[in-house]
């Protein structure tokens, strides 16, 4: 398979699994992470955080934090620096709420202060010592909570409309066959391993900012804006990350403050929260509720498909994830309704997360198929093939590619499902009750467009740059891939620049986008320095005189890819084709297959497998698509079983604020986990075909095991975590 373009070197479909270009520098501890940049003479920060959800701030007793030698400041909203322009979420913000503007607590975890010391243990320890007295008020912190206001999400954003098709209701009514069931996901924390620290300093006029940043462009320019400053004069750098999945996207409330406090003493401040803190500085997946409602007739065929769906949210700000876009576009009902509510809380904003509507909306969505599959008598995988749309069951629109009954195929193969017995509690080993599930995944294809530069020198060694971001997922080797296979060149000679605002700006590393963003720029620019060389790119020996002709010690060129312009209604995936062409729908699909095992005396719950096939256009690299594949099907089983942020209804405070008591899987928990790539070819979406991996992987999986332990036990568990003691609950 060639690029189409001449002279430019073959990609595979599937690219060569490369090692990491970044993982010699990680093992030995030469990678730096904003935590380890060396700054002189630091002021060293600590954040005060509330300790209750609403209320006031009466008075602030700073006197023995003061007293303590190595102290430099205590800011709180009563001397905190004003800043030109409050954070927004039109910048780009996690949230609007800006901290230290005024006594008023919105949210428990609210930054109230800021303890600024010669040393991280004087910080530290002066805010033990600040005492603060509240004036509490009732707070609504749950879905159910009394003053919870509810509002319908297209109200709150009116770009939004809820898909609908045709009387769901009178589908509904007339069905024969009728699921209604309601499922409910817990909030849950991201837990990267790097948590959240900020370092900045001023040179000259100039800020220069130590931060994880998922999406340096946007927090240079969203920094800029707070701080009443040309973007120009703001730098981010941020060439690694200990894991973003989301919580390291957006623009902090923190930042701004940090960066007005180093130009007010001159010095640079260092911030590095802890983990508890971590739990409110950022945001999080909101809890959710379904109500899923599916009508069919006796042979399986869908004739309504409703999705109701409430998600909690903040007073502050409007944010859901409103994944009924997905949901509506699974299955081929000619009748469909959808109603997407958000309930407004005493907490703080959620925002993106891992698959971010698609992990809790497919939860409920494929575990309702799994239920009307078990009252029809019909194999759960048939009752998906008897349903698949030919186009979008919504508006018609064609899909580029749709690879989900291949899928299905190729997981149950590898997974045996043949071997399954679909009556529930029948298959056994010794105690162990054993059950097979399955679920289908999809996420959609995002492009927000990059650009690049790329450098050839008469040494046969090339750069790449461009301001993408290393969250973990293998940014480096993939982007370095690109140009090398192009460019016909050893990876080795490759070398890569990320994570710096002076490099060309390109898609942030969230929606699965970054790489099919920027890899279209780094072609593009490698065509032209072939061009530039005759058309042709040369043997590696004969670079030198190439170059001596056209007196040249290097070639560099850049290129600015433009994605599609058109995301279609609610932000879908959708491409705009040649004016006047039908728009197109983009999607990657995946099937997750799970085998349970539950002991019959002690309802210990093991998962020994995980099998999962996955269609998303060109792989760009093998080895780090199947660990982003993995590792999303390992978090899709924390989902399940694990992990789940506890609220106190009535204090309104998190309790679990730890990775003692938020529990995720260890070794122990993890044993067979087995992605398939499933090749595809997709030049709709780019010119190269790249759709993106990093999230689909967690999509399906907590469904595949809901579904599995029904088939173990004949219990329909509707709510995650599954925990032993729902369980029991269930009888």
């Amino acid at each position: 398979m060639t690029t189409g373009e001449p002279g430019l070197r073959e990609l595979p479909l599937v690219g060569r699994g490369h090692p990491r270009y970044d993982g010699r520098a990680k093992v030995t501890g030469r990678a730096q992470f904003a935590a380890d940049v060396v700054v002189a003479n630091p002021l060293h920060a600590w954040v005060l955080l509330s300790s209750i959800p609403k209320g006031r701030i009466e008075t602030i007793d700073a006197t023995d934090a003061r007293s303590l030698p190595g102290v430099v400041d205590i800011v709180t909203h009563e001397n905190a620096p004003t800043l030109a322009a409050p954070v927004s979420r039109a910048a780009g913000s996690s949230t609007s709420h800006q901290p230290l503007t005024g006594p008023d607590i919105l949210f428990d975890g609210q930054i109230i202060g800021i303890v600024l010391a010669d040393s991280f243990e004087t910080a530290r320890e002066a805010a033990a010592a600040v005492r603060v007295r509240y004036g509490v008020q009732p707070a609504a912190v749950t879905l159910d909570s009394p003053g919870a206001a509810a509002q319908r999400w297209s109200a709150a954003n009116p770009a939004f409309r809820d898909p609908e098709l045709g009387d769901a209701e009178q589908a509904l009514a007339g069905a024969p066959v009728v699921v209604d069931a309601t499922y409910h996901t817990q909030s849950q924390v991201h837990n990267a391993m790097e948590p959240f620290p900020t370092t900045v300093l001023w040179d000259g006029d100039t800020v220069v900012v130590h931060e994880p940043s998922q999406y340096v462009a946007g927090l240079q320019r969203g920094l800029a804006q707070q701080l009443g400053i040309d973007p120009s004069r703001v730098r981010v750098i941020s060439p690694f990350i200990g894991g973003g999945f989301g919580s390291k996207l957006s623009l902090t409330p923190r930042t701004a403050i940090l960066a007005a406090l180093a130009r007010k003493f001159r010095r640079p401040v260092k911030l590095v929260a802890t983990r508890t803190q971590g739990f409110t500085l950022s945001t999080y997946r909101a809890e959710s509720r379904h109500r899923i409602r599916l009508g069919a007739t006796a042979d399986g065929k869908l004739t309504a498909f409703s999705h109701e769906a409430w998600e909690i949210c903040s007073r502050s700000d409007a944010y859901a994830s409103a994944a009924t876009v997905q949901t509506a576009e699974m299955y081929a009902a000619p009748s469909i309704s959808t109603r997407v509510t958000i309930v407004r809380t005493d907490r703080t904003t959620p925002g993106f997360m891992r698959g971010p509507g698609e992990m809790p909306y497919m939860f409920a969505l494929e575990t309702a198929m799994d239920e009307l599959a078990h009252r029809l008598g019909v194999d759960p995988i048939e009752l998906r093939r008897r349903n698949e749309p030919a186009r979008s069951p919504v508006d018609g629109r064609r899909f580029t590619s749709r690879s989900l009954v291949r899928c299905f195929e190729e997981a149950s193969e590898r997974f045996a499902w043949r071997d399954r017995n679909p009556v529930p509690g029948t298959m056994r080993d010794g105690d162990w009750l054993v059950g097979y599930g399955c679920a289908a995944a999809i996420f959609p294809c995002f492009n927000y467009g990059g650009s690049a530069t790329v450098t050839l020198m008469r040494s046969g060694k090339a750069r790449v740059e461009t301001a993408a971001s290393e969250i973990g997922t293998g940014a480096y080797t993939a982007l370095g891939q690109v140009a090398a296979d192009l460019l016909g060149l050893p990876i080795e000679n490759v070398e890569v620049l990320l994570g710096d605002s002076l490099l060309p700006p390109t898609a942030p590393a969230g929606g699965s986008m970054q790489t099919a963003s920027t890899v279209p720029a780094i072609r593009d620019a490698c065509q032209r320095i072939v061009a530039r060389l005759g058309g042709t790119m040369p043997p590696l020996g004969e670079l030198g005189s190439m170059f001596d002709r056209l007196g040249a010690a290097s070639l560099q060129e850049s290129a600015q890819y433009r994605a599609f312009d058109g995301k279609g209604a609610n932000g879908s995936a959708t491409v705009s084709t040649p004016k006047g062409a039908e728009p197109v729908a983009v999607y990657s699909f995946g099937a997750q297959f799970a085998e349970v095992r539950i002991n019959a005396r002690t309802h210990e719950l093991r998962v020994p497998r995980l099998v999962g096939a996955f269609a998303a256009g060109r792989i760009v690299n093998e080895r780090t698509a199947l660990a982003q594949y993995r590792g999303g099907m390992v978090w899709g089983l924390s989902s399940a079983l694990f992990e789940g942020l506890e609220i106190d209804p009535t204090r309104g405070r998190a309790i679990n604020t730890n990775i003692a008591e938020y529990l995720v899987p260890v070794n122990a928990d993890v044993q067979q986990v087995e992605a398939i790539l499933i090749p595809e070819e997709d030049r709709e979406v780019n010119p190269l075909g790249v759709k993106g991996i990093g999230e689909i992987g967690i999509v399906g999986v907590a469904a595949a095991i809901s579904n599995a332990i029904f088939n173990a036990t004949g219990k329909r568990l509707r709510d995650v975590p599954i925990t032993l003691e729902r369980l029991f609950e269930d009888g």
